[in-house]
């Protein structure tokens, strides 16, 4: 078995545990490196927190080689599995999502998290093109020697047609559609309030995701109701980012630079984020 092949299959057993995991989503190459020395057991990146940090929105906007590049950066100096955020695929047929879906496995990657709406216009895939898309994901993921995890996230919950009640209905329907084709996890995006995500997870009896935002319950209670993944999403680049504007306002208004300097890492603690862990 490849190194590759067994970070695939540690990045799956993840998902079978029947415990719950963190999965931290980086934008760049020290971002990752940290998680990994933090102790996370495998990380993800952020389509919205890569993008923007190399110029580019949210979306299919950036070149996919750019994207795949920036994967391979990342996946070079980690030793824990990598999933990569491919948005929709990168491609409108299921043949064309395969092909760049097997460009960013080939870039290190051991898993993928891929969308079932298109960005510039807000709107849903017919769920039968996007079951198309995972069943010939899960025939690469059986053939290509990497089994990678394939994460189906549907945003039924913001783009479906109805009233609240509707639309979750539809996000039911849509998960239940990926996990039968192959999906390894659904990914209901919106899913916060503690009611819907335990109604959720028992209609799917099935690996799922809930993203980091305000009002989600702590880690223990998603555990108790049955999540098993746990993802930042773009909550760490939030962060980082209100954490820097809060830390400057501070300069700009009282001239302290205490903020930069308490509790900061060393030019050689930043350096070594640059490589692989020893």
């Amino acid at each position: 078995m490849s190194s590759q092949a067994a970070l695939a299959e540690r990045f799956r057993a993840l998902h079978r545990s029947g415990r719950a995991f963190i999965l931290p989503n980086a934008w760049d190459v020290p971002s990752a490196r940290m998680f990994e020395e933090l102790g996370f057991p495998a990380v993800a990146t952020s389509s919205a927190g890569l993008m923007v940090s190399l110029g580019y929105p949210d979306g299919q906007y950036m070149p996919r080689v750019e994207l795949i590049s920036a994967v391979k950066k990342i996946s070079s100096v980690l030793s824990v599995p990598l999933s990569a955020d491919v948005v929709a695929g990168y491609g409108a047929s299921p043949r064309e999502v395969t092909e760049s879906v097997k460009g960013f496995i080939d870039a290190g990657a051991v898993g993928v998290n891929i969308e079932d709406f298109e960005h510039s216009t807000r709107k849903l895939y017919p769920v039968t093109d996007q079951v198309e898309k995972i069943k010939e994901l899960k025939q690469l993921s059986d053939t290509m020697g990497v089994p990678f995890v394939i994460n189906a996230r549907t945003d039924a919950l913001r783009y479906a047609a109805g009233n609240e009640e509707q639309r979750f209905t539809e996000c039911v329907a849509r998960a239940k559609a990926y996990r039968d084709a192959g999906a390894d996890c659904v990914y209901p995006m919106g899913l916060l309030e503690t009611r819907s995500i335990q109604k959720f997870v028992a209609e799917l009896q099935f690996p799922t995701n809930v993203m980091v935002r305000k009002g989600l319950a702590d880690f223990n209670t998603l555990e108790q109701l049955g999540v098993r993944r746990v993802s930042f999403g773009p909550s760490a680049s939030y962060a980082v980012f209100g954490f820097l504007r809060r830390v400057c306002k501070k300069v700009i208004e009282t001239g302290d630079f205490s903020a930069l300097t308490d509790g900061a890492i060393t030019y050689e603690e930043l350096n070594a984020l640059a490589k692989r862990k020893a």
